[in-house]
């Protein structure tokens, strides 16, 4: 059994998984600001799927990939299905627990030889795992909930947990009303890199980048994994009559990337292929409306860089959710089809003043010290035991 005495908080556990890139990102964005405002904390980082069996990876994160990219219907289907409360004597219940419990016991072993102070979770996977752990007292840490989207489903609900962090005010709203006690949950917003928070030279970042100074640049995003199908959207948008470069992001699809490659060679100068990038702040920072999916991560990037969007094919369930918050706050549009991208497209250039509206509701919706303020809620309840 593992005992915590001290009321300092110096070293950290954070943990992910990497069932698409949005929960590791938000829980390298705690890392790299504590690195720059807590310089004397420990953070120590586990994607939970490195812990794992390979078969439980791949039944567990490369299947979610899969599924949300090819039947995204099931996954509206499933999401819906997994949100309800389910009982714990059920044989699903059972049986998933056993499997999960299987498949991590390397996790329980590292948390109990790392020791940490306090856990700060970005996955429902690892709470639910840990909440099992307290409920066995298997371990004496305070473990904090980092909800990810602009959303809540009941996967994400545990007890035993020190407290939840909360991407809108709604949503924390709505986690009170699935019963966790108020003073329990605490409005952040997503954590995202400091990055997303600096100034950029935009004139010289389009040099850089070969980029016209002159254009109005669309940035097209499909996921770290290259998800969608970006490809055929982007020879719709380049077929048009419009004084427009398009930089579109392949992620790490490299097949999508040698295809967009050959799509920039018949449009040059009008398309600009990337794959996996590491700076995609200073990408977004000279453009001036994404097209993207609306991913939690990236949706909260987006918004601390005042970068409007007009959000296609959301996933059911967490996506959709997501998009609805962007509509309701003026920052978005939606396309459902090529044909809606193309007329909402060519509309918003013909009304810069409805772009420049959206670009500062963007900003005033913004919480871009989201991980900042989980660091200190944490450090001051820590101390405060």
């Amino acid at each position: 059994m593992t005992m915590k005495t001290q009321t300092e908080i110096k070293k950290i556990m954070v943990l992910s998984v990497s069932a698409g890139a949005g929960h590791v990102r938000a829980a390298q964005a705690i890392i790299e600001t504590a690195g720059l405002k807590f310089p004397g904390l420990k953070i120590i980082h586990h994607d939970v799927m490195e812990l794992v069996p390979r078969l439980f990876k791949q039944l567990y994160a490369d299947s979610y990939i899969k599924i949300v990219d090819r039947h995204p219907a099931l996954w509206g289907f499933m999401y819906d299905k997994m949100d309800r409360r389910e009982d714990d004597n059920s044989k699903l219940k059972r049986l998933r627990t056993v499997i999960e419990s299987f498949n991590t016991k390397k996790l329980a072993k590292e948390i109990t030889t790392l020791c940490p102070d306090t856990i700060i979770c970005t996955h429902f996977l690892p709470a639910e795992l840990i909440s099992r752990m307290i409920r066995k007292e298997k371990i004496h840490i305070p473990c904090w909930v980092q909800v990810t989207d602009f959303d809540i489903h009941g996967l994400w609900i545990h007890t035993n947990m020190a407290g939840y962090f909360a991407a809108s005010r709604e949503v924390a709203w709505r986690i009170k009303d699935r019963g966790i006690p108020e003073d329990q949950i605490h409005v952040t917003g997503i954590p995202i890199s400091p990055v997303f928070s600096r100034d950029y030279p935009i004139k010289e970042l389009k040099a850089k980048l070969n980029i016209d100074p002159g254009k109005f640049i669309l940035l097209m995003m499909s996921g770290g994994l290259g998800v969608g199908g970006p490809h055929e959207l982007a020879e719709r948008l380049l077929e048009l009559d419009i004084n427009c470069q398009i930089i579109c992001l392949a992620g790490k699809n490299k097949k999508l990337l040698e295809n967009l490659n050959q799509l920039a060679l018949k449009f040059p100068g009008k398309l600009f292929p990337m794959g996996f990038t590491k700076t995609i702040e200073q990408v977004m920072a000279v453009s001036d409306l994404a097209i993207s999916k609306p991913g939690g991560l990236t949706t909260s990037e987006c918004l601390a860089m005042g970068l409007p969007m007009i959000v296609i094919s959301p996933i059911p369930g967490q996506e959709e959710r997501n998009a609805d918050y962007l509509l309701e706050n003026g920052v978005a549009l939606k396309a459902h089809d090529a044909a809606g991208l193309e007329y909402k497209v060519k509309e918003l250039l013909k009304n810069p003043e409805q772009l420049k509206k959206m670009s500062q509701n963007a900003l005033d919706t913004a919480m871009p010290k989201a991980a900042e303020k989980v660091l200190k809620i944490v450090i001051k309840k820590g101390t405060e035991q």
